[in-house]
């Protein structure tokens, strides 16, 4: 078995152990409704890429960009009838359905969230990103660049989460 399909075992059997209120992965039914209000939120923070930068808050840009991907992977995790309560097992099940073949969705997509590869750090890497404007103390992005690329990706990848939920 693949790490991500490991990892997702290990996400399954943590959601079972903590019963109710859990931080793993659960299966549920498919749910498209739920799918969609993903996507609408992915939306929203697509918006806020922007509306942060242009408010002299970009650093919350970051933030606004990892949320977009991840609310794009939790509409996946819907739409095949899966809850995520954990960043590391959300992006373990995206790995595990590409692995399977039951998704095409670019790999770039998955390394922008992803921690760390065998290879080292990934040149796009919004949870890096993320982390830095979050946790330390700078209030504004130094390469404005940056935003207008992850604007783009969130695009990119919101377009394609679509043709996979919504097929």
């Amino acid at each position: 078995m693949s790490h991500a399909g490991n990892k997702m075992k290990w996400c399954l059997k943590k959601a079972e152990k903590e019963k109710g209120k859990h931080r793993g992965l659960v299966m549920a039914e498919p749910d498209m409704e739920e799918a969609k209000r993903h996507l609408k939120k992915a939306e929203h923070n697509l918006l806020a890429i922007s509306y942060f930068s242009d408010g002299g808050f970009s650093d919350w840009s970051m933030s606004a960009a990892f949320y977009c991907i991840y609310h794009c992977f939790l509409a996946i995790a819907a739409r095949f009838g899966y809850e995520s309560k954990n960043q590391e097992c959300t992006i373990a099940l995206i790995n595990h359905l590409k692995q399977e073949g039951k998704i095409e969705f670019d790999e770039k997509f998955i390394a922008a969230l992803g921690l760390l590869d065998e290879t080292g750090r990934h040149e796009t890497n919004i949870i890096e990103e993320r982390e830095e404007y979050t946790y330390g103390t700078s209030i504004s992005v130094r390469n404005k660049k940056e935003i207008g690329k992850n604007i783009a990706l969130c695009k990119e990848c919101l377009n394609d989460t679509k043709a996979v939920v919504l097929r």
